[in-house]
């Protein structure tokens, strides 16, 4: 059922971690001042896809006096950090909330649950989402619903909801959830239907699927994987160079909290482009708050500071065993003692490697692809969000599926 009209909303928080944003807001207005005296001395070395546009705009440079072009400077920066105010103050105070039907549930066990977007049958689908983020980013909303659009072609999507782990899961490891938790819902899924399922994992969740279907192999029809890493040093960023000299601290952090916060995983994120939630709130900030554009940005923005932490095991096995060792791709990742080995399965797969994305780069999910015979790949033109929710996602990603899933319904 949807949220009553008349519970308080709960306080927003984001963006997540606020302290973080504003340092490098502060930052970036300094390193503004300390390249303008640069540039006055001669020594600015400009980016190659800059060099043009500083030459045009060198001559009004050098005809502006000093003072009058460090006072013009200290009020760009002064405005542009009211304009980033005034976005998340705006953010904060808007009363659009997100307010979906409740699917069923078919079958839970501790925090997790097994969400039913269509009781009445279709061709079974078990859909698992990253254990980082909450599983609503693929039911966002009735009209950006990947769940619903899925159910809406005759399909019936069963999605993990993994919830927040509570203090009987706070020893948790990637077995416990894999030949736990995911084996359980597994069961569950054929309990109602005795067609064996596809399992369908975006990102982190298409891991744990290509786990539990080396696993569980009979008991699966097929498997199509969203933007999942499997390469960890394959296209990585810079900033994911220098994650062994932090995990002795993020160790510390996991001793003291039992698991690693959420702000902590985003602080994470946001070494991957420290400038976009700038960048977002500044546009934001601009909007008409009763527009379309305003309750979309919204609704994705509550979801990406609704995240939930990882339990230490988890947090310990994915930054140190997949970042850092690469174990997934050096055949050393292991559930329940048996390696994840994705060149022995021999089901239909489907693979989506999104060209934008940047939390999992093309070359990391290729090798993925790559290790399982016969994958078929389709490489939409969005980012890692956008291709569950972004423009454009029903026609580049969400048809595409439902073509390839109609194409392997069997009988």
């Amino acid at each position: 059922m949807k949220q009553a009209a008349t519970e308080t909303p709960p306080r927003r928080l984001g963006p997540r971690p606020l302290g973080l944003h504003l340092a490098m807001l502060a930052l970036s207005s300094s390193s503004s001042s300390a390249g303008l005296a640069l540039w006055r001395n001669g020594w600015l070395d400009w980016k190659p896809e800059a060099r043009e546009a500083a030459r045009a705009l060198g001559p009004s440079l050098a005809a502006a006096r000093p003072a009058d072009l460090d006072r013009a400077l200290r009020r760009v920066q002064a405005r542009r950090l009211q304009v980033f105010a005034e976005g998340v103050l705006a953010y904060r105070r808007h009363p659009h909330r997100r307010s979906v039907p409740e699917p069923r549930v078919a079958w839970s066990e501790g925090t997790t649950r097994l969400l039913d977007y269509r009781p009445d049958g279709g061709r079974p689908l078990l859909v698992i989402p990253s254990l980082v983020n909450r599983a609503y980013i693929l039911d966002l909303t009735e009209r950006r619903s990947l769940m619903r659009w899925l159910a809406g072609q005759g399909f019936r999507p069963l999605l993990v909801d993994w919830g927040r782990p509570e203090s009987d899961e706070a020893d948790f490891t990637l077995t416990d959830y894999v030949a736990g938790r995911l084996e359980a819902s597994l069961d569950a899924v054929r309990r109602l239907d005795q067609r064996p399922p596809v399992v369908l994992g975006y990102c982190m969740g298409g891991n744990l699927g290509v786990a539990l279907a080396t696993r569980r192999r009979l008991d699966i029809g097929g498997l199509v994987l969203m933007a999942t890493p499997w390469d960890f040093h394959a296209g990585q960023p810079p900033a994911n160079a220098a994650l062994p000299l932090a995990t002795p601290g993020l160790g510390l952090t996991m001793d003291i909290a039992g698991e690693l916060p959420t702000d902590v995983l985003q602080a994470l994120f946001f070494g991957l482009d420290p400038f976009l939630v700038i960048r977002k709130f500044l546009r934001f900030a601009r909007l008409d708050p009763a527009s379309g554009r305003a309750r979309d940005f919204i609704e994705l923005e509550d979801w990406l500071n609704d995240g939930v932490p990882l339990v230490s095991n988890v947090a310990r096995e994915c930054l140190n065993g997949w970042y850092v060792a690469n174990t997934p791709a050096r055949g050393r990742w292991r559930i329940a003692g048996r390696p994840v080995e994705p060149s022995r399965l021999d089901l239909p797969t489907l693979v989506l490697v999104p060209a934008k994305d940047r939390i999992v780069p093309p070359e990391s999910a290729l090798a993925l692809a790559g290790q399982i015979r016969g994958a078929d790949v389709i490489r939409p033109p969005q980012g890692h969000i956008a291709m569950t929710v972004g423009a454009g996602c029903e026609r580049d990603v969400w048809q595409p599926l439902a073509a390839w899933l109609e194409a392997r319904k069997g009988p």
